[in-house]
């Protein structure tokens, strides 16, 4: 049977949320950010990247797993880096409104508002719902509601991405597919709008780029683990994709200089044309991530993958 839990995280003393299911996998959720921590498969091996030197501690953003950023997604905005979401504590959502389409029953929902600190600095009324879900053969699926409830009528407009950090073997023996002859933003180039020119996208220095309008399926195979996971997305254009390299990764404190080599960020995002919400109005944004055995020969993947790709 599936289960979901609360339990106080012993090594940070933060409250967590653990969901099972009966075929072994598992994710961990933090009410601090709203942060998915830990999503692993039947085997229980990891599939999110933490950083080793990562800080569970408030107000730093803890560095791996899925951040919620919100209402901006780095410096494309006013705001600090990657919004204030990840940096505030959620509570649980008692009373949920109906999910358009039904998820997992091994789920749970979460919800963010817009308390005075927040106003100051955001001027903007909202509620931001966040359910995680685990599906009965593991796969993690993360939707996001955002609700202007704003008592005058003035719009409010926000940028937003699911940050998610893969665990990758190498970084060098991984591409991804289904970004290619994409315009994309390269936020090392001042914003740059670029044409991805290669068939996948490779890695072999620092990458921080904004792919536009980019398909619902985006596949990244690491060749090494033999692994390949595949990110649908719904209601948000977008994919960033980022790996710090080794300059960068020195210079961050809550990263080990050799780390960048064993994750790589992918996540669904809305950035280039922000959300515009009226009062009233509500904006649903999903993720879904699954990670599935794969073979890579000659650019062609395994007909089993293939499979699952079409059906999940």
């Amino acid at each position: 049977m599936s289960s979901v839990e609360r339990v106080k995280d012993r090594a940070t003393g933060l409250d967590k949320f653990v969901l099972r299911e009966a075929r072994g996998s598992s994710v961990e959720v933090y009410l601090y950010g709203g942060q998915v921590t830990f999503w692993k498969n039947n085997f229980s091996q990891q599939l999110l990247f933490i950083s080793n030197k990562a800080t569970f501690k408030p107000p730093k953003a803890i560095r791996g797993g899925i951040q919620i950023c919100f209402p901006q997604l780095g410096n494309h905005g006013v705001l600090e880096q990657h919004g204030f979401a990840r940096g505030r504590f959620w509570s649980v959502d008692e009373s949920p409104p109906p999910f358009p389409v039904a998820t997992s029953n091994c789920h749970v929902d979460l919800i963010l508002k817009s308390s005075q600190e927040d106003l100051k600095i955001w001027p903007h009324s909202y509620e931001f719902r966040l359910r995680v879900a685990l599906s009965p053969r593991g796969d993690l699926i993360l939707t996001s509601r955002i609700k202007n409830i704003s008592s005058d009528s003035k719009p409010f407009q926000f940028t937003f991405a699911y940050h998610t950090y893969f665990s990758v073997s190498d970084i060098s023996e991984v591409r991804v597919e289904g970004l290619e002859t994409l315009d994309y933003l390269d936020n090392l180039q001042s914003k740059n709008r670029c044409t991805e020119q290669g068939d996948a996208v490779v890695f072999e220095s620092e990458v921080d780029k904004v792919y536009l309008s980019a398909p619902p399926k985006i596949v990244i195979i690491d060749h090494e683990k033999k692994r390949t996971f595949v990110l649908r997305k719904e209601g948000l254009p977008d994919v960033v994709v980022w790996n710090p390299w080794d300059k960068k990764a020195k210079a961050m404190p809550d990263f080990r200089d050799e780390e960048y080599k064993s994750m790589l960020c992918v996540g669904a995002a809305a950035i280039e044309k922000p959300i515009t919400l009226k009062p009233g109005e509500e904006w649903i944004g999903k993720q879904e991530i699954s990670a599935v055995p794969s073979s890579y020969s000659s650019g062609q993947l395994d007909p089993e993958l293939i499979r699952r790709m079409h059906t999940i």
